[in-house]
């Protein structure tokens, strides 16, 4: 007797991906002004809003034995949470229209592409949406002198990296999700409680010891700890563990929605 294979089997991915990606940004080029103005509009006015305003107030923020300015500080973090929300809405609210409003991935896979390929361009998708918004917002930074450090070149693909993490993870919701409604309990109960925890708006030093052994290991603050230093034109203190932990949070993530998306198109 035949058994349907397991939803757990390794990823079968191919090049076959690429027009999947291709054909979403074809589509999305007739919207890509609003698309900028609507994913950099919020992160800027964090930066000015807390950077400027509660900055003046702040001053400096001591961070590592040096004095950091709060703007700096702020900006460093900000940075990483807009890659994090830029791939989660697209990988959450983009992705779930094509793939059970619009019926679009039903259509791509009577096309000789297989689901696997079409999850892989969604997650890359998603990825490049996000480093699309940190170049903006990189580049209204650099105007306002934020920091002019040649380390922020190779902050630049750690960026992606981090849109790419967190594209998994949102696809893993994606795949459970029966409608947008769902999307509210990733947001409420998961990137907002990391956003307070990893060290964005305030250092982690003030956090109650048992919290900041917790938010050690949350995929926010190591992408925090590996871009903020950059920012000062330094090198992050412990860069291979923190990509250890993306690197984790993607492959286990990404395996798993994988499977669960299987199942989703099983039933």
């Amino acid at each position: 007797m035949n058994t349907a294979p397991s939803i757990w089997r390794a990823p079968d991915l191919s090049l076959r991906w690429w027009p999947v990606f291709l054909r979403n940004l074809l589509v999305w080029r007739k919207l890509a002004i609003p698309s900028l103005v609507g994913n950099i509009a919020e992160p800027l006015m964090w930066l000015v809003a807390f950077g400027y305003g509660m900055g003046a107030l702040v001053g400096q923020v001591r961070l590592g034995g040096i004095e950091v300015p709060y703007i700096v500080f702020l900006a460093s973090g900000s940075i990483c949470m807009s890659a994090m929300n830029a791939a989660s809405f697209e990988a959450l609210y983009s992705a779930f229209s094509r793939m059970h409003v619009q019926k679009t991935w039903d259509g791509i896979m009577n096309a000789p592409v297989s689901l696997d390929n079409v999850l892989m361009a969604e997650m890359l998708w998603a990825a490049f949406k996000a480093l699309f918004t940190v170049t903006a917002i990189l580049g209204v930074m650099l105007c306002l002198g934020i920091s002019y450090s040649l380390k922020l070149l190779v902050a630049w693909p750690v960026l992606l990296g981090v849109g790419i993490t967190f594209s998994c993870i949102a696809l893993i919701f994606n795949a459970l999700a029966k409608g947008y409604d769902f999307f509210t309990y990733y947001f409420t109960l998961f990137l907002t409680p990391m956003m307070f925890l990893s060290g964005i708006f305030f250092p982690r030093d003030q956090l109650p010891e048992a919290v900041r052994l917790v938010s050690d290991w949350l995929p926010l603050t190591n992408a925090v700890e590996l871009v903020r230093p950059m920012f000062m034109d330094q090198w992050p203190a412990h860069p291979l563990r923190s990509t250890l932990v993306l690197v984790g949070f993607t492959v286990i993530s990404f395996w798993v929605a994988l499977a669960l998306t299987r199942k989703r198109f099983r039933a």
